[in-house]
């Protein structure tokens, strides 16, 4: 960590916090103690109004006068914060994810938030291998480098390309990486687990206007179809998640009728095939007979 950003991480937990001792500092910021004191003295020559009190429950404030208004960032609201950044360390391995964490967590001081909420998320392998393809795409959008790298379509067909990188894109359960395709000239969306070989050239790129495709892709949306179709109770909770309460109506004393939205292709085959025979299409009848020639050929790759 750059003394710079020490320093201004001090600073940012002085602002809320009244006392902090040198052991603290230290073992937030993994630096010896002798640093933390050149840091508060960096700090002092400053005009930053830092104090030190001696004694066991010792340490370093900071003058009220120049502390920020907490009405801004109630304690309720870091604790808000630090709850959705925990979640997202789990999603994004980072070690600057990890110490803002660490930094809110001294702001609020106190573990009456801790445990109220746990996130948990699939600890696949495939999450960590990923790692090194998010940090080289993440520090190329930062400093505005070319990315190149083998692309393996869904039909297998490899290309190289070459993008400017604007934009990681986690959806569900996969992540995205969202650029201008030099090779198409061309806004285009790269999943991740299709890429190899990915590299960082030393070129640099001045960014388009990235805000306007931004806008053409939200107000795009695929084609959905509305289906009908029977459920058993056991499957109820994972509708509700899904699509909410009012997509499901009473039925039969075995089945409900879940009213839903899909893509007609073989995304939304698939999504519904993973219930397995939990799920009986009924209407529209067009839909029925797509989906059930999805399912014979699948029939057919094990007869």
């Amino acid at each position: 960590m750059e003394k710079v950003e020490r320093l201004i991480s001090i600073v940012m937990i002085l602002l809320q916090k009244n006392i902090v001792s040198t052991t603290e500092f230290s073992k937030l910021f993994n630096v010896s103690k002798r640093t933390i004191l050149r840091d508060m003295e960096t700090l002092s020559y400053s005009n930053i109004p830092i104090y030190a009190i001696n004694g066991v429950h010792g340490g370093y404030g900071i003058m009220d006068e120049y502390k920020l208004d907490k009405r801004l960032l109630s304690s309720k609201d870091l604790e808000n914060i630090l709850t959705a950044l925990g979640g997202l360390g789990q999603i994004l391995f980072s070690d600057e994810v990890e110490l803002t964490i660490k930094k809110i967590d001294a702001m609020i001081g106190s573990t009456s938030w801790k445990g109220s909420i746990h996130l948990s998320f699939y600890d696949w392998e495939g999450r960590s291998e990923i790692l090194q393809t998010l940090n080289t795409c993440q520090e190329s959008i930062v400093k505005k480098k070319l990315v190149s790298f083998d692309y393996i379509d869904k039909d297998g067909i490899t290309t190289n390309r070459i993008i400017e990188p604007y934009q990681l894109h986690f959806s569900e359960m996969s992540w995205y990486l969202k650029g201008f395709c030099l090779h198409r000239q061309s806004y285009r969306t790269f999943k991740l687990s299709r890429i190899d070989n990915l590299i960082m050239d030393e070129q640099t790129f001045i960014p388009r206007d990235y805000l306007l495709e931004q806008e053409h892709e939200a107000s795009y949306q695929p084609q959905l179809v509305a289906i009908k179709a029977l459920i058993p109770p056991s499957i109820k909770d994972q509708f509700i998640e899904r699509y909410g309460r009012k997509s499901i109506e009473s039925y039969s004393s075995e089945y409900l009728l879940a009213t839903i939205h899909v893509p007609q292709n073989s995304t939304g085959f698939q999504f519904l095939a993973s219930f397995g025979t939990n799920l009986e299409i009924v209407e529209p009848q067009t839909y029925v007979e797509e989906f059930r020639n999805y399912l014979n050929k699948m029939m057919e790759k094990y007869s």
